[in-house]
């Protein structure tokens, strides 16, 4: 990676292990090092990338368009009981330097049944230069 790249970068794909229906209200990175910025979220459907966009580099030509596809994170996002998400949140991620650590822990806001609740979840994306 170089400072001034742009990378996308798939957060955990939602998975409501309950009974009961749950809405994701926001997703976001918890600890993002110096020398990396989140520029956006953007929460996109599996059908749409043509699969998870793990972590990819804009404008490489593997990387889905995603200024041209459906951003699902204007409303809640519904995840069925017992099923994984259609749609999985990303972060735009801009270098601003040489990160200091890796980017880790997801979070994601959600309702169930009238109540709040919040959920982190380990994740890990490490961007490193030459």
């Amino acid at each position: 990676m170089k400072v001034g790249e742009t990378w996308w970068f798939a957060l955990p794909v939602p998975a409501n292990k309950s009974a009961k229906p749950i809405e994701i209200t926001e997703a976001s990175i918890v600890e993002v090092p110096q020398g990396m910025k989140v520029l956006e979220y953007g929460a996109y459907s599996l059908e749409d990338t043509e699969g998870l966009a793990l972590l990819v580099k804009e404008g490489s030509k593997f990387t889905p368009r995603f200024e041209e596809l459906r951003d699902y994170s204007d409303k809640p996002v519904k995840v069925a009981p017992h099923k994984s998400s259609d749609i999985y949140y990303l972060a735009r991620l801009k270098i601003t330097g040489l990160p200091s650590k890796s980017a880790r822990y997801c979070r994601f806001d959600y309702r169930q049944g009238g109540r709040e609740f919040t959920q982190t979840l380990d994740c890990e994306v490490e961007l490193t230069g030459k």
